[in-house]
């Protein structure tokens, strides 16, 4: 990967995992592969830097290993890191 950081229009950490604390415009959180409220069209979250942001959301951050080198990468790493961490 050429550059360390969060590819623009990304948005993968904001469909894949589940969230259970209350986001904005979602009270009960969202469930695993559900795109958030606040995702824009362009997959950039409405909340970055607002104190109303899920201390989850804050917590997550770039990671090359799980990002891979594209979305589709991410999508899927992290939905495979959620069913592993998932109660069955």
């Amino acid at each position: 990967m050429s550059e360390a950081g969060c590819r623009p229009g990304c948005g993968a950490c904001c469909i894949a995992p589940s969230i259970s604390s209350p986001i904005p415009g979602m009270p009960h959180g969202k469930p695993a592969g559900e795109r958030c409220v606040q995702l824009d069209e362009d997959n950039l979250c409405r909340l970055f830097g607002d104190p109303r942001r899920p201390a989850v959301c804050r917590a997550f951050d770039f990671d090359a290993e799980l990002c891979g080198e594209r979305r589709s990468e991410a999508l899927a790493r992290i939905a495979a890191l959620e069913l592993s961490t998932t109660d069955a």
